[in-house]
């Protein structure tokens, strides 16, 4: 019993088989985990969606099809309310594919010049996508994350995750990049949304 995830995003991939390894393990009957680097799959589909959803479903669709497997594809970003939700589904390509973290991080705190620490609110959002392509289920998730765009970034960046430097969570008043362990557990959106698909997975893998 095999499952994909469907990520080039090495600390998305980590946090997605974290994620997904524990949940299981406390839930009995966990499939063996298989990244793309696993399956030697390099090529990317183009993400055309104009949601999270969207994007997260083609990829899934895309990965399920190049693997055989049933699979679980991710997409997600930022959303900087005063910014009109943008970068949202542009959040990695929001300056090209090429961009560097620290360029990224540069350019969303150039977008919010001058815009007062009040105004500054956003969401992180991700969308969990599990498609079967064996028994044809598939169903997804979607999580948010509140808080804030700091004035400055954190001293403490995740390399892979560059708005997290720049995020303040409201439920702590801390960076992102500045929880601890266990409150990163507690309120990651990403975790949240593993946690409530496993359900599903396990009763699709288990017909």
């Amino acid at each position: 019993m095999n499952l994909l995830i469907a990520t080039h995003n090495p600390a998305k991939k980590e946090e997605l088989k974290e994620g997904f390894q524990s949940f299981f393990v406390q839930t009995g009957h966990a499939p063996s985990l298989q990244t793309l680097d696993d399956l030697h799959i390099t090529a990317d589909p183009e993400e055309t969606g104009k949601t999270f959803y969207e994007n997260a479903r083609l990829k899934a669709h895309y990965f399920a099809t190049e693997s055989k497997l049933p699979t679980v594809a991710d997409d997600g970003g930022i959303e900087i309310d005063i910014l009109n939700g943008e970068p949202g589904v542009h959040s990695k390509r929001w300056l090209g594919r090429d961009a560097s973290d620290t360029e990224l991080i540069e350019f969303t705190l150039q977008q919010l010049k001058n815009i007062p620490i009040e105004k500054r609110s956003a969401q992180f959002t991700t969308c969990l996508y599990y498609h079967n392509p064996h028994t044809g289920f598939e169903t997804s998730i979607t999580e948010s994350l509140r808080g804030h765009i700091a004035l400055h970034p954190s001293n403490l960046a995740t390399n892979g995750f560059p708005y997290r430097a720049l995020f303040i969570v409201d439920e702590y008043s801390k960076y992102y990049d500045e929880l601890t362990a266990q409150e990163h557990h507690d309120i990651n959106h990403r975790v949240q949304a593993v946690q409530k698909l496993i359900p599903f997975i396990k009763e699709d893998l288990l017909q």
